[in-house]
Formats: structure tokens, C-alpha cells, sequence
């Protein structure tokens, strides 16, 4: 062994491995002082070709033990390679062109400029194979690429060549690179092997010329996969001749074909993938069925055998019958009638997909292309089962669901942005599209992704897009499976694993890092794509179907929408006919945002609702200049737009009535860029102040009291749609709250909606003060807010629970002060009950002193009074949400002054007091729940509801609030994390009460904004309660798990005010 050589020297061989990308430079200098490498080590090309490999290290390693296995093949008293013993470093023999060796590599050339045979070197002796090899490996380029290239990318083929080191020639006579073996030429190859461990080493021999066409750049992807599909299917045809020469008799009684299921059927497969595989048996002249089908089960069995075993030869590829139909409890061999019974009467969605790749492989094949004659038909008509696009849906949710944990960010495969997101996506349009376009029916995944782009099914850009992300996520499986020979498609943690991958890519310069972005950048766009065409198809074509419908039948348009979930695309056809005919500029622009607008529809529950509303807002602004200019140029706009239009009735309805609001949905507006203050600030809530300033001045130019409110009440319709739509598209949620918490965004939603409702009354009270007394009213007037409104936890649908106050001004008697105040609150209550096209602002005075039966009206003194004398344990309760929100704040605040020692009393409730409480809830409980209604699911009376968990915390407050100051707050959140980080409650039930309060009022909130009235129970209507669903989270087709959800978190929370509130 050579000494390692001086680090310093750049032209050292320490340094030329460096360079070349050796991660091991002194153990790759002491391979290459090893006496089998001799003859080359000082031949520069040969450190070049080494450093082109996707492991230098490893492909040196493969080649000395090649080597050594050639020599130890000669007899011992053989002279080495370079001639006589004694003369190690004479240099190599020039090969003589070998002689094609199979028919799997059929050509024969020696040199590419670099021929040995300038040397004058000749093999001689026993050692002529060594000297071939290294000769040849000099000589020929092509040669010493494909060689060194295999043994960088896979140790297991180095394995391989070390135990069958002749195999090396498959490699130097493959030298035309566009010729590519057929089944027929494996098939030939595959044929001489009489016993299963020969067959094994052809296969090996085979995979060598794939592995080699494939790392060294000749074969690309399509090609690679094809022809380890075609290895495969003659390797089965292979497994089957033996087995049908070891049982003769067998044979004699059946027909049996092999049909190629999965990546086999599809002409895709991978370096080590689980063959699929469906066998189909007839009898033959008179033997009877039963005696046929065991005959045929068993040659099955054995070729399977063949296929799978493992010997010291290694093993081939497990064969997989389990998509046969009952899977593996089903019997391995059916007759084609039984087949066909079978799919008639029993099989499932996923069974016809999987049908969609059937191909005949091997046996007889007449027979296999009758079974997918047969079964052709039900897969093209799979589509209008039942609930199909779901159940196609679902079970890609349930592969992703079954990936361990550990594991979903490294899967190439099954994750989310893997290759059955492409797969998955490309399978359902093929299904759903190719039952009237034949051009569909592929069954490999990129030729049918270039047939549904070459057909508008998918956009030019976007099969371009996936079909590159396909190929580099199937090269790295590929590349990944090809080192070891071992099935995964799992992502290596290893640096150096990682390293040698980058490299086979091409990443030269810091290969690790490369491969990692490419791979997250493919993977992102996977996904992407994959959400917009497994759950959104593009309908490019449908939005232009006037123009394309010689190419396009109004059925396949239908069938786009069907697939998309619109329940009536007929009605769907004439919007999108009347939005896109014409020639105009108009329909220009709508030809160009539909396609992506109904895919955004089609994401949601509702897309029919979608589309109209659109069609609405189109026609009402369609001639504005910069509305289709918003869409069209500002990507979240349109996608704005579509969700706000998706989700329900309510804030579409609040957009019909406003449609220059839409402004507010572009990118900018989104992201609050506007300046404060500006009508078009987007979707970010306006100031309280800026609001009341808008507000008063409207009310200040209107003519009389009704124009005033109206106007009042068109500054809450836009902010009503602000902050709907916010909620919707979640922009509440972004904003510094946890993206798994949306107790903030419903924090920010009640506060919203309590400050356009108390600005609107105090426009209300602007209008009655100058309705009844002109300017200056002879009392000063506030109005407190009571219950979710003094909360400030308001939703889309909440009366307004409010009392009025006054108080005289001096010199103004009490009779007169009342009767303007009285006036006022009147004048106040009318001019809300004027009936309107927007939202009603319905205010509730009856939690006021003595209730309905009470004045309407009490002066700050009479408050007293009758507090002081009268009040009840009710109204102290109460008064715990009581908050000035309009009208004179310092009167307002003297009110809740006032009002501390009722709602905060002294050394807490007595035990009388505590009784009364509990008596009042209790019959709440039994007169309020309406008749007939679900208890388990009413979100406010219903068990675990609303009104449990705020009772619960209630009675804590007025047990405690007096001597615990952090208790004093009128939100209910906040004061159950007071009660918490106080000890009145233990953290697991502080946070189960939460959680079922947050999701009641979520539901509530989303009920309003769904169905556009309010509603304390969960919709009966499926696509309404989808809706739901689709607001909280769930996934489409969740809708039980929603409810199973609710009922739980309920059913703890009553529990826990059962407790808490009966029991403590």
C-alpha cells in the first residue's frame, strides 16, 4: 500500500479525489493502490469516470471487488493482468469487441476515440476477462460510464457483478442508445433459465442494462419505468414456463392468464415494487371447473413462489393477488364469469380505479384481454355510482390518515405532495372524463395527464408543472429504491445517503441542500396541483364551451361540474354560457377567471350558490372598469370572492346590496395596506372611533330621522360584510392567533360586530335626539349594553340586550327629563323596527329593572333606588355583562359604578342566594329548550351549551368577584381564565368549559352565515350542514364527524357545570 499522499498538493491523488468528489479520499487512495487496479490506477479517465458517478466511493469499491471476482475466477498459477507474474503494472490488454451476449443488448461497439488497441495490449491466458474488463473500461467511454455509473448508484448490483462477474459484458455491448429492448428481447434473455435460481441471476443481468440506461441519462423516467414493466412482465412469463414445465399436468386441464394490475398494468413500475397481479382460469376440453381452477391455483401459487422466494441468488419481486376481488380472503383464481359477478354485484369504488391499469402479462393472453374487455365497461361507467368523487376522495384521506407520523414529512409516496397525490388526481378525472373521451383510457399516469391537458381537462401549464414534479418524485424513488435493491419510498436521513442521491440528480455544488429544495419545491407544487384538480378539476373548457363544443359535449361539461359537487350543472351551463358569450372584453376576462372560479366553488359545499352569486355580482358590476380588473389582476380577489360566495347566504347578501364592497377582497385591501380610515381598507376592522365619526356624519346629512337610520345602517351593512368576510376567508385567524386556535378569531369577530352594532345605535340616537327635541336634549342618555353585547362577544346574529339611562341635566325637572328620554329610547325602538333588505339590528330591553313590565326608560337615580331596595339575584347576575356602548360615556360609567356592588357583592353569595340561582337555571332548563329540540346538539339551552358554561362561570364571579378583582369582567373567556389562575376551577375543567362555549358560538356564528337567519341548532339540510363544517374545519364529507365532535366536547362540559354548578 501506497503512502497517502501530502494533503498541501492540489495535483496529489488526495487532492484529485477531493475534487472529484470522493467522501472517503484516503480510503479511496488505498483502493486504488490495491494490485487488482494496477494496470489503470495511474489512467486519468478512470478517476474522471469515478468522479461522474452519484458516489465515487462506492462505485471504486464495486469496481475492485469486480475485479478481484474475475480474478479469482482464473486458475491459481495464472499470470496477472499485465502478462507474466512478477509484471503487476503492465498495462491492460485492448479488448476485442465482445460478441452481444442477449438479446436484451443486442449491440456491439468497442471504442468512442479512446480505443486501447493503440496500446498494442492483447488478452492472453486465463486472466483474458480481467484484461477485457479493464481494457475496455479505459477504452470505451460508454462503457466506463455505464459500468462505473451502475456501481455508484447501487451497492446491490455491485453485489450482483461481484457473484457473477461476466455480467459485466451486458454493459459494453449496449452501446446504441436509442434501442430498446422489448418483452420479447427479455423474454429471450429471461428464456434459457430452466430453474428458478437461473431465472433470478437473468433478471439481475437484465436490471443491469435498465439501471445503467437509466443513471447514465440514456433512458428517461417514462422509459425506465416502461421497461421495468416489460423485465417484469416477461420475468412472470418466465415464472409461469417453469412452473408449467414442473407441472405438465396442471397445464393440460387450464387456461390461466396473468393480468398486470397497478404500476405492472400501467407500464410504471419501479426498481422493487410488489408486482399486482388478477389471475383468470377457464377449464379446458372436458375438465370440469373445480378441477381446472385448483390446477390453475396452483401453477398460480407457484409462479408466485418463483417470483417471491429468496435463495442465495437473491429474490426477484414479491407478486401481489390482493386487488383480486375479497382481496386476500377471495380465492387466487376465479373464472372470468365469476369475475364479472363479482364487480357486478359487489365491488367497491376503489376496486374499479384500480381496474383502470389492467393489462394481460402473461398465460394466456387472449384469455386476459377478454377479462379486460369484460371489466372495461364498469370501469368507465364507475363514475356514476353513488357518491363516487367521495369515496374516490375519501380514500386518498385515508391513505394519508395511515402514514405513522414519524414518517408523512419523508414519504415520497403516500404524503401529502407525493406521487399519489398526482395518481390520485389523474385517476378521478380519467374516471370521470374518459367515460365519453376515449383518448383518456391510458393506463400510465403521465401519458394520461398529457391526454387530459391535450384534451382541456387540466391546464397546459399545470400537466406541464406535475408532470415534472412526477418524474423527479418517481427518479428519486427510483434512485432511492435502486441503491440497496430494497423496497421504501421513504426520504433517507442519512447526510451521505442524501449526498449520493443529489449527485445521481446532477447536483454537483452542495448536492444536499439542492435536492432538499427541489424536493419541497415539487413537492409544494404536488400538492397545490393536487388540491386544485382532486378537489377543484380545472374546467377550462366548460367555462369556454360555445367555442369548443364539437370537441366538448354538453355531457362531459355536466359530468366537470358533477365531479366538481354541483347539484344542478345545468343551471351551472347557462351561467357560465351567459358570463362567457360574446366577444366582448367582458367575456374575455370572464373566459380567463372562471375556470379557477369554479374550482373555488367547487371546493366548498355549496358551489351551485357559488356560481349564482357570482353571475349576481357580474351583472350588477360587470360594467365597472375595475371590477374584472380586481379579479382578474389580484389573485386573492378572486379566490376572495369565491369563498365568501361559497360559504352561505349571509354575506352574499350583504355584497348584493353593496357591490362596490368587493374592493375591499384584493390583495392589498386583504392585508390592510390601505390607509386607515379609507372606506376601501380592506378586510382589517375599522377603528370604533373612525366608525362613529363615518357614521354620525351620515346621520348629520340625512334629511329626516328614517334617512338617517338607513344611512346608519349602510355603514353596518359594509362592516358587517367586512368582518364576514374576514371570518370566512380567515383572515381573523392570521393575524397572531395560533392557526389551531380560533378562540382569537372569534374574539376579533365578537368585538367587531359589538362595535359596528353600538356605533349603529348610537347613529339611532344621533337620529331619535334630533327626531323628538332638535340638538339639545334636556337629559343626558346612555344605552348599556347587557349580556353578549356588554360582553363584547356578539355574533352575526345576537339581539342587542341593551338598558337606557339618563340623567337630568340641572335645572331640568325629573318629570321632563324622563319624558324626553322616554321619547328618545322610543323613537329609538321604532326607527330599528323599520323594516329593511339588511340584517336586523333587533334591540332587548328585558333585563331591565322589573322586565317587560318595567319602564323602558329609569333615570340614573331611580337605577338606584330600586337596585338598592328590590333587585333580585337574576338581575345581579346580569348586571356581570353590563357595559356602556353608546351615548354618553361619563353617564355610562357612573351606571356601572352603580351597578359593582350588585354584581360584585360583598363577601359573595349566600347560600340563599346560591339556591335561587341554581332553582332559576335549573327551571330554564325545563320551560326554554323549545319542544322537539335536540337537547344534545341546541348550542345555547342545550346540554353543555352556552348557557351552561356561562352560568357556571357566573356564579363564580358573584361568588368571588368582590375579593378577587381579576374576576370583574363582563367576557366570559376572560373570566374563565381569571377563575383559573385564581384555583376556582382546575385547568382540565377550565378548559373543557371553554372549549365547548368557543365552539357553540363558532356554530352559531357559522349557522347565520350559512343559512343567513339565526339558529341555535345544527342544519337538517346536508349541503347547509356541510357548509358548517366547511366553516369549523372539517373536511367535505365530514359532517358526522362534526356533530360526534359537538356531542363530546358537550357531553364533558355538562358534566363539568353539573359539578361545578349543582354540586360545589
Amino acid at each position: 500500500m501506497a503512502d497517502v499522499p501530502q494533503l498541501g498538493r492540489r495535483d496529489s491523488v488526495f487532492g484529485k479525489l477531493v475534487r472529484r468528489g470522493f467522501t472517503d479520499p484516503a480510503a479511496a487512495a488505498r483502493l486504488l493502490d490495491a494490485e487488482a487496479l494496477a494496470p489503470v490506477r495511474s489512467e486519468p479517465q478512470l478517476i474522471d469516470g469515478l468522479g461522474a458517478t452519484a458516489d465515487p466511493d462506492q462505485a471504486l469499491l464495486g469496481l475492485v471487488r469486480l475485479v478481484e471476482a474475475l480474478r479469482d475466477t482464473r486458475p491459481p498459477d495464472a499470470p496477472g493482468p499485465g502478462g507474466d507474474a512478477g509484471q503487476p503494472d503492465a498495462a491492460p490488454a485492448a479488448p476485442s469487441a465482445p460478441a452481444p451476449t442477449s438479446p436484451a443488448a443486442p449491440a456491439a461497439s468497442a471504442g468512442h476515440g479512446e480505443a486501447a488497441g493503440a496500446r498494442g495490449l492483447t488478452p492472453r491466458g486465463a486472466d483474458a476477462a480481467e484484461r477485457e474488463l479493464l481494457g475496455t473500461l479505459l477504452g470505451s467511454k460508454p462503457l466506463r460510464d455505464r459500468l462505473l455509473g451502475v456501481l455508484g448508484a447501487s451497492a446491490a448490483l455491485g453485489d450482483h457483478l461481484a457473484t457473477h462477474p461476466g455480467d459485466w459484458r451486458v454493459l459494453a455491448t449496449y452501446e446504441i442508445a436509442d434501442l430498446r429492448p422489448t418483452v420479447a428481447d427479455f423474454a429471450a434473455e429471461l428464456e434459457p433459465a430452466t430453474d428458478p435460481d437461473a431465472l433470478r441471476a437473468a433478471y439481475r443481468r437484465c436490471l443491469l442494462t435498465i439501471a445503467a440506461r437509466d443513471v447514465c441519462g440514456t433512458s428517461d423516467l417514462a422509459q425506465t419505468a416502461a421497461e421495468l414493466a416489460d423485465l417484469a412482465t416477461a420475468t412472470l412469463r418466465a415464472a409461469l414456463g417453469i412452473a408449467v414445465v414442473e407441472a405438465p399436468e396442471d397445464a393440460a386441464q387450464c387456461r390461466l392468464a396473468v393480468v398486470g394490475m397497478g404500476k405492472c398494468g400501467g407500464r410504471e413500475l419501479n426498481y422493487v415494487s410488489d408486482v399486482d397481479v388478477i389471475f383468470v382460469a377457464e377449464a379446458v376440453g372436458t375438465t370440469e371447473e373445480d378441477a381446472a381452477l385448483r390446477a390453475a391455483t396452483r401453477l398460480a401459487a407457484r409462479m408466485m413462489r418463483i417470483c417471491s422466494d429468496t435463495t442465495a441468488e437473491g429474490t426477484i419481486w414479491p407478486v401481489d393477488a390482493n386487488l383480486r376481488p375479497e382481496g386476500r380472503n377471495g380465492p387466487l383464481v376465479r373464472t372470468l364469469s365469476s369475475h364479472l359477478a363479482y364487480y357486478q354485484r359487489w365491488a367497491k369504488t376503489w376496486e374499479f380505479q384500480a381496474l383502470l391499469k389492467a393489462r394481460p402479462v402473461a398465460g394466456d393472453l387472449t384469455l386476459g384481454q377478454e377479462y379486460v374487455d369484460a371489466v372495461a365497461p364498469m370501469v368507465w361507467q364507475a363514475a356514476e355510482r353513488e357518491n363516487f368523487v367521495t369515496d374516490v376522495q375519501q380514500m386518498r384521506r385515508r391513505v394519508e390518515a395511515a402514514i405513522p407520523l414519524a414518517q408523512v414529512e419523508r414519504e415520497l409516496k403516500l404524503g401529502p405532495g407525493g406521487l399519489r397525490d398526482v395518481e390520485f388526481a389523474v385517476q378521478l378525472l380519467q374516471l370521470v372524463h374518459g367515460r365519453g373521451d376515449s383518448s383518456l383510457r391510458s393506463p400510465t399516469t403521465l401519458d394520461a395527464l398529457a391526454a387530459l391537458a391535450a384534451g382541456g381537462y387540466v391546464g397546459r401549464q399545470d400537466a406541464a408543472e406535475l408532470d415534472a414534479s412526477y418524474r423527479f418524485l418517481r427518479t428519486l424513488e427510483h434512485r432511492i429504491q435502486l441503491f440497496n435493491m430494497r423496497r421504501t419510498h421513504l426520504m433517507p436521513e442519512a447526510e451521505a445517503d442524501r449526498r449520493r442521491l443529489g449527485r445521481s440528480l446532477g447536483y454537483r455544488t452542495d448536492p444536499v441542500t439542492t435536492l432538499h429544495q427541489n424536493w419541497r419545491r415539487h413537492a409544494a407544487a404536488v400538492r397545490r396541483l393536487h388540491e386544485k384538480l382532486f378537489y377543484r378539476p380545472l374546467l377550462d373548457a366548460v367555462a369556454q364551451l360555445d367555442t369548443v363544443e364539437a370537441r366538448l359535449s354538453t355531457a362531459a361539461a355536466r359530468q366537470r361540474l358533477e365531479a366538481l359537487g354541483y347539484a344542478d350543472p345545468v343551471a351551472a351551463l347557462r351561467h357560465i354560457e351567459a358570463l362567457t358569450s360574446g366577444v366582448s372584453r367582458k367575456a374575455a376576462i370572464q373566459r380567463t377567471l372562471l375556470p379557477v372560479l369554479l374550482a373555488w366553488f367547487g371546493d366548498s359545499a355549496d358551489p351551485d350558490a357559488g356560481l349564482l352569486g357570482f353571475r349576481k355580482i357580474s351583472d350588477a358590476l360587470g360594467k365597472t372598469p375595475w371590477y374584472l380588473r380586481l379579479l382578474r389582476d389580484e389573485g386573492a380577489a378572486a379566490e376572495n370572492l369565491a369563498r365568501v360566495f361559497s360559504t352561505g347566504r349571509f354575506a352574499p347578501d350583504l355584497l348584493l346590496r353593496a357591490p362596490e364592497a368587493v374592493a375591499m377582497l384584493g390583495d392589498g385591501a386583504a392585508a390592510g395596506a390601505a390607509a386607515e380610515g379609507s372606506h376601501s381598507s380592506g378586510l382589517r376592522p375599522r377603528p370604533p372611533a373612525v366608525l362613529l365619526q363615518e357614521t354620525l356624519a351620515a346621520v348629520g346629512r340625512a334629511d329626516d330621522a328614517e334617512q338617517a337610520v338607513a344611512a346608519a345602517r349602510g355603514v353596518r351593512r359594509r362592516e358587517l360584510f367586512r368582518t364576514a368576510a374576514a371570518d370566512i376567508i380567515g383572515a381573523y385567524g392570521t393575524e397572531g392567533a395560533a392557526p389551531d386556535d380560533p378562540g382569537e378569531a372569534l374574539d376579533r369577530v365578537g368585538t367587531a360586530l359589538t362595535d359596528v352594532n353600538a356605533v349603529t345605535l348610537a347613529g339611532a340616537l344621533r337620529a331619535a335626539v334630533r327626531a323628538t327635541w332638535g340638538d339639545e336634549l334636556p337629559t343626558r342618555f346612555a344605552i348599556i349594553g347587557m349580556g353578549r353585547f356588554g360582553g363584547r362577544e356578539m355574533g352575526y346574529g345576537s339581539d342587542a340586550d341593551i338598558l337606557f339611562v339618563h340623567d337630568p341635566r340641572p335645572g331640568v325637572t325629573e318629570h321632563e327629563a324622563g319624558k324626553a328620554a322616554f321619547a328618545v329610547a322610543t323613537e329609538i325602538r321604532r326607527l330599528l323596527q323599520i323594516p329593511s333588505s339588511d340584517p336586523p339590528l333587533l334591540i332587548d330591553t328585558d333585563l331591565r329593572p322589573e322586565g317587560r313590565s318595567g319602564m323602558l326608560v329609569r333615570s340614573l337615580t331611580s337605577y338606584e333606588a330600586y337596585y338598592r331596595r328590590w333587585s333580585r339575584v337574576w338581575e345581579s347576575q346580569a348586571l356581570l355583562r353590563a357595559a356602556p356602548v353608546a351615548g354618553d360615556v361619563e353617564l355610562g360609567e357612573r351606571f356601572v359604578r352603580l351597578v359593582d356592588p350588585l354584581r360584585y357583592p360583598e363577601g359573595g353569595l349566600d347560600e340563599d342566594a346560591v339556591r335561587e340561582v341554581r332553582r332559576l337555571k335549573a327551571r330554564m332548563e325545563g320551560e326554554r329548550l323549545p319542544r322537539g329540540t335536540d337537547a344534545t346538539t341546541h348550542t345555547k339551552l342545550g346540554r353543555g351549551g352556552l348557557t351552561d358554561v356561562e352560568w357556571t362561570v357566573q356564579l363564580i364571579q358573584l361568588r368571588h368577584a368582590a375579593a378577587d378583582p381579576t374576576l370583574r369582567t363582563t367576557r366570559t373567556r376572560e373570566a374563565l381564565a381569571a377563575a383559573l389562575a385564581a384555583g376556582h376551577l382546575e385547568a382540565e375543567d377550565a378548559r373543557t368549559l371553554d372549549e365547548a362555549w368557543l365552539l357553540a358560538s363558532r356554530v352559531r356564528n357559522a349557522v347565520m352565515l350559512v343559512r343567513g337567519r339565526p339558529g341555535d341548532t345544527f342544519p337538517s339540510e346536508p349541503r347547509e350542514a356541510g357548509a358548517v363544517a366547511r366553516y369549523l374545519g372539517y373536511e367535505p364529507g365530514r359532517v358526522g364527524d362534526m356533530l360526534d365532535d359537538y356531542r363530546r366536547l358537550t357531553r364533558r362540559a355538562r358534566a363539568v357545570m353539573e359539578r361545578l354548578f349543582y354540586g360545589g
